[in-house]
């Protein structure tokens, strides 16, 4: 595969765009920069995440803060246990037309027809509407009676979740959660960061961030991202990766045989090469290195590797697991 990379003005000119829309943000947003880092990556790839923390982390705050600056449309969907698919997807219902007085169907989308859509607390829903939910992000198009309507593009899901510990949720199937690129981890603030929400937002002014990227300008990095080669080298390191967490197959390290239920599949692999080309150049750099992929592991596996009873009772977690892959395959 070539190694060529992409000229030095275009990196330059997508690092710049991103760190307007980080400035933008930190207006509003005290601290995440990692998180921020994982949603641009995932909105720059043309892909989905799902942000997880207890609540009053921001999580909310900082996906409507996006779509300010990114100059998008922007939904809200609060997921409840009445909430139905047609809710979410839109619905048909019987129109009269004035002048002929002729009956016929007309589609009223739902608001998952914008560019930006905050699923808040997947969980809190049954499995049928977050299906609904995630066929429309897999298909990038709602069916309903049997004609298909479009969703708009750039069109990407950022969806919350509380932890799974708390009452009255229904966690998300791995089928459904392997839909989403990354899992961000939002954790709560240092001492200093703490401090400066406080002040912040116990003061008489909060500024709003100003949009920094249009829609067209996201598409257009979407499209050279797409095009950032990688060499073979990476690319089997990639692999190696994906492939040693799966138990009892001949490539699986001795540790992920014991500790692991189940092991990530051919889209984390995908997952890691996109996200590594979007850290590359989100970075300043032309080409994509081994480091690139070890950065953006942690979220990607964090979802897609499942630890079995014995890591639980040992108390590793996945993010435990992947460091300890990460530490054992060599970047060379």
């Amino acid at each position: 595969m070539s190694t060529e990379s992409v000229d030095t003005s275009t990196v330059e000119k997508i690092q710049s765009s991103a760190e307007r829309v980080k400035s933008e943000l930190k207006k509003v947003i005290i601290g995440q920069d990692d998180v921020i880092e994982q949603v641009l990556i995932a909105i720059f790839t043309r892909n989905h995440a799902l942000l997880v923390g207890v609540p009053g982390l921001a999580k909310t705050l900082l996906i409507s803060s996006l779509a300010e600056s990114l100059d998008l449309e922007y939904k809200r969907i609060q997921f409840t246990p009445d909430l139905m698919p047609s809710d979410i997807t839109g619905t048909e219902v019987i129109y009269s037309d004035p002048s002929t007085n002729e009956r016929q169907f007309k589609f009223l989308p739902g608001p998952i027809f914008s560019n930006i859509v905050l699923a808040d607390e997947i969980n809190r829903t049954p499995p049928k509407t977050q299906a609904a939910m995630l066929e429309s992000m897999q298909e990038r198009k709602v069916s309903i009676g049997g004609e298909d309507h479009s969703l708009p593009d750039p069109f990407f899901v950022l969806a919350t979740q509380n932890p799974i510990e708390q009452e009255g949720t229904y966690p998300l199937p791995e089928a459904q959660l392997d839909r989403f690129m990354f899992m961000i981890k939002v954790e709560y603030p240092n001492e200093e960061e703490e401090f400066q929400i406080m002040k912040t937002y116990t003061g008489s002014t909060v500024t709003s961030p100003e949009p920094a990227l249009t829609g067209e300008d996201i598409l257009e990095i979407q499209n050279i991202m797409r095009s950032v080669p990688v060499s073979e080298h990476v690319m089997r390191y990639a692999e190696k990766l994906v492939r040693v967490t799966r138990p009892g197959s001949d490539d699986a390290l001795e540790f992920c045989d014991k500790w692991l239920g189940w092991g990530a599949g051919p889209r984390a692999g995908l997952s890691l090469i996109l996200a590594a080309k979007a850290h590359a150049l989100l970075n300043g750099q032309n080409h994509v290195g081994c480091s690139n992929v070890a950065t953006v592991a942690p979220p990607i596996f964090r979802h897609r590797l499942i630890p079995n009873f014995a890591a639980q009772s040992e108390g590793l977690d996945s993010d435990a697991i992947t460091a300890k892959i990460i530490e054992a395959i060599p970047q060379h």
